[in-house]
């Protein structure tokens, strides 16, 4: 039964071809909808074939309101399946044999003529591949990887191709790592086949920061794409508008509870975190990466408020210092404004002096900071060096951002609200 479904792609990332370097990881990039072809995701229509057509259906059209931009085809279902993804969709013909190889050319030469671009041929028979290369396809090595001979052969045979669909029959990420390793800086694509596993989808893009190239799913439900978007949303890292704000006063307030942010993650020497009292906006705070004369260097904390503050996200977002702990996730942002996501491993809440700094930006937004009052806490200058908090005085220029007031349960609300 030919399904008629032209499904309509949303965030389609364009027809893949040659390898582009990608922006952070491949899961940076998809995240972040990065287009020409940064990424491969990529759908098995395998999974579709014991399901009931309105299942059918409803997952097509998932296929393409997902962002996947390839489908899986096979000589069982590509008469049927072919035309129900838009043209933009790369197709991969799965071909184990010669004989699949001539339908697979017979089916496409009718199917180009309705606007199709050169498909994949996929096989484990690299002669097939051949016959396929020799016809002018782009062809995809698909290889199983369960010992050290199939490992090697999955680089050594995978770098004469367009690309490479690799499944492990072990769950570590060792093997990836090691493709990865062997296929950088070529212009061949790395593909994990991840089953319905959302996890491993997700890790894959992310191995050695930079991720296979790719993943190619089985998804069964339409809650499985939902929860596979939910997850690429959460690691999404729009920058963030860093601006230079003046110091306007400072002022000693006593003892109160403060808290040391250490992350999983080891920051650079511009990155820091943004916190605030209020929700106008807030402050770049300074990660001890940079030498004091009394303590070694903790290059994974940032000393960062009292404990009533906000921490900024890049999905603007706030947490109250005192809601996070172990495995919440917060925005590393660069003095640039470039962000990415880093997990707590540790709040550290103790009884300290404290200063309040408040700072005006050029937009006329007042922001202001409690902070430990003491000599070793900085935050960044406006020329993103870090800056003593008991040395600033009225006039200094420093590092922060500002945003439209007003949050619930750290959402960003349209009410009109008054913070001071």
């Amino acid at each position: 039964m030919t399904i008629d479904v032209q499904a309509k792609s949303i965030a389609v990332i364009p027809e893949i071809g040659r390898k582009r370097r990608k922006s952070v990881s491949a899961l940076h990039d998809a995240a972040n909808g990065v287009e020409d072809g940064a990424v491969a995701l990529w759908y098995d229509t395998r999974a579709l074939d014991s399901l009931d057509v309105d299942l059918r259906i409803a997952l097509i059209a998932k296929i393409a309101e997902t962002g996947f931009n390839g489908v899986l085809l096979y000589p069982q279902n590509w008469e049927d399946l072919a035309e129900a993804f838009s043209s933009e969709v790369v197709k991969i013909f799965n071909v184990a044999d010669p004989e699949e190889w001539e339908a697979a050319r017979s089916f496409y030469a009718g199917f180009a003529q309705r606007g199709n671009a050169m498909p994949f041929a996929a096989s484990a028979d690299v002669a097939v591949l051949s016959l396929a290369a020799h016809a002018g396809w782009r062809t995809c090595l698909r290889k199983h990887v369960d010992d050290a001979a199939t490992l090697g052969e999955s680089f050594q045979e995978g770098a004469q191709h367009d690309a490479v669909m690799v499944s492990f029959k072990d769950p570590t990420n060792i093997p990836l790592e090691l493709v990865i390793a062997e296929l950088h800086g070529t212009d061949v694509r790395l593909v994990k086949e991840v089953g319905v596993d959302i996890d491993d989808a997700v890790i894959a893009l992310g191995v050695l920061e930079l991720g296979s190239d790719g993943v190619i799913v089985q998804f069964d439900e339409p809650a499985q794409f939902d929860d596979f978007r939910t997850r690429l949303t959460a690691v999404s890292n729009p920058p963030m508008q860093i601006q230079v704000g003046t110091v306007v006063a400072t002022r000693h307030l006593g003892l109160g509870y403060r808290a040391c942010i250490d992350t999983t993650h080891m920051f650079a020497p511009d990155e820091g975190l943004l916190v605030g009292s209020t929700s106008t906006g807030g402050i770049l705070c300074c990660p001890e990466v940079f030498h004091l004369p009394y303590m070694e260097l903790r290059p994974f904390r940032i000393n960062a408020a009292a404990v009533h503050s906000y921490v900024f996200h890049a999905n603007d977002r706030t947490n109250y210092i005192s809601e996070l702990k172990a495995g919440s996730q917060v925005t590393a942002v660069s003095a640039s404004g470039h962000c990415r996501q880093v997990y707590v491993g540790r709040v550290k809440t103790e009884i300290r002096p404290l200063l309040l700094i408040e700072v005006r930006f050029d937009d006329g937004h007042m922001v202001n900071i409690v902070m430990q009052d003491d000599w070793h806490v900085r935050i960044f200058s406006a020329d993103a060096r870090p800056c003593h908090i008991t040395e600033l005085r009225p006039g200094d220029k420093v590092l922060g951002f500002t945003t439209q007031p007003g949050r619930h349960v750290g959402v960003q609300v349209d009410e009109h609200i008054i913070e001071c």
